[in-house]
């Protein structure tokens, strides 16, 4: 009976790719197994803190065996949802206790340097911190010799990168579709020390980090350099890159909007132009393209934590398995793009052309809080007033 037989082959087909995908399945555990897991301390319980330790925890590869933060009823409510590791409100004294292979810090940006030293100190072998890098060049140049010296991996979350939006601009760029490029950008319309290292980060790796040669910027408004996130309430600016690209800036109360973009927040736009056209995503709002061999092209895209996080961790232990795997947010990308921000402020203050690189170690948080105009920001639209704290006009 062919109709039984056929029956039978097709079962037996069935139950072969079961029995196979089963022993694949059976084969990734075994290996999962025999990798090294890594444990993890995470200073900082806040909301990124926690982002980053559910994610490690998230990850086979990854357990978080310390949390640390000065608030105890933080930590304890962090602990609870974290499978209660140890806990502490002194990150150096926790950290040499327990020894961490990964010593993670989310902290507000004026704490960088005492953690750099605490996840060196206790011999960890790769820290991950939140960006900015540093505030001032006085502090970059000082984190970045401890880490050189101490031979410690280090990664900077610029995770969005990892959106799919970001992925497929990048994807456009590198594939030559725009041409020649010469022209990268980005606008935020949030205020500097939260966003501007974001939109360099993300156009260095449109432009494959050719180093930047000076930059020239302008600056206005004083009223966010007492936020916790200190910076002028707008700054725009230019970097002329070593290979011909021209990088132009823009961020806080004067940046424009992005009307398709609801979220405040996620009202970034980023992207290169070329001599065939030019390729742009929207941190909220997908990415669009119109080129000379594919016409106009879009796709969705938003900033999701859930989505970005996971490969971010995971590169962390790619990159700890094999010093070959660089991990795509490591310390020296955003070394390059913390030199171009400091730049930019120094110009801003200064006046003229930075040349770069940084040759002077000086604190350009001082600059602009007695260099700037005492001149209110002029905001490009209402949504930048409210959010500046700024009076909107009457109608």
């Amino acid at each position: 009976m062919p109709g039984c037989r056929q029956f039978a082959l097709r079962a037996n087909t069935k139950t072969d790719n079961s029995s196979k995908l089963e022993i694949r399945r059976n084969k990734t555990r075994q290996t999962l197994k025999k990798m090294k897991t890594y444990s993890v301390l995470v200073v900082g319980m806040g909301k990124r803190g926690m982002h980053h330790a559910l994610a490690f925890n998230a990850n086979p590869r990854f357990t978080v065996t310390g949390i640390c933060d000065i608030d105890t009823a933080r930590l304890e409510t962090a602990a609870a949802k974290l499978g209660r590791p140890k806990t502490g409100t002194d990150a150096a004294v926790l950290a040499k206790d327990i020894k961490p292979d990964v010593f993670c810090f989310c902290t507000m940006p004026h704490l960088r340097t005492d953690f750099i030293k605490a996840g060196i100190d206790c011999g960890a072998k790769l820290i991950a911190f939140e960006k900015p890098v540093a505030l001032t060049s006085k502090e970059l140049f000082r984190i970045r010799d401890l880490i050189k010296q101490s031979g410690v991996k280090a990664v900077v979350s610029h995770q969005h990168r990892y959106g799919e939006h970001y992925r497929k601009t990048r994807e456009i760029i590198a594939s030559g579709a725009l041409g020649r490029v010469h022209t990268v950008y980005g606008t935020a319309t949030g205020w500097m020390t939260h966003m501007l290292s974001h939109l360099i980060d993300y156009t260095c790796w449109f432009n494959n980090y050719a180093p930047a040669q000076w930059v020239m910027a302008q600056a206005a408004g004083k009223s966010k350099l007492t936020d916790n996130h200190p910076s002028p309430d707008y700054i725009a600016g230019f970097v002329q890159f070593a290979n011909g690209v021209r990088g132009i800036y823009e961020c806080g109360a004067g940046a424009p909007d992005q009307p398709e973009v609801a979220k405040w927040w996620g009202k970034n736009r980023i992207g290169a132009q070329g001599t065939e056209g030019f390729a742009e995503l929207l941190t909220n709002g997908g990415w669009r393209a119109v080129t000379k061999s594919g016409g106009f092209q879009s796709g969705p895209g938003a900033m999701n934590y859930d989505l970005d996080m996971p490969p971010y961790i995971q590169d962390m232990a790619n990159w700890l398995d094999n010093d070959q795997n660089v991990h795509p947010c490591a310390f020296d990308y955003a070394c390059l793009g913390a030199e171009i921000m400091l730049a930019l402020q120094r110009s801003a203050v200064q006046g003229g052309q930075i040349p770069l690189p940084l040759s002077t170690a000086e604190d350009e948080q001082a600059m602009l809080r007695s260099g700037l105009a005492d001149r209110p920001v002029l905001a490009s639209c209402d949504l930048n007033l409210k959010e500046f704290g700024l009076p909107i006009p009457p109608k």
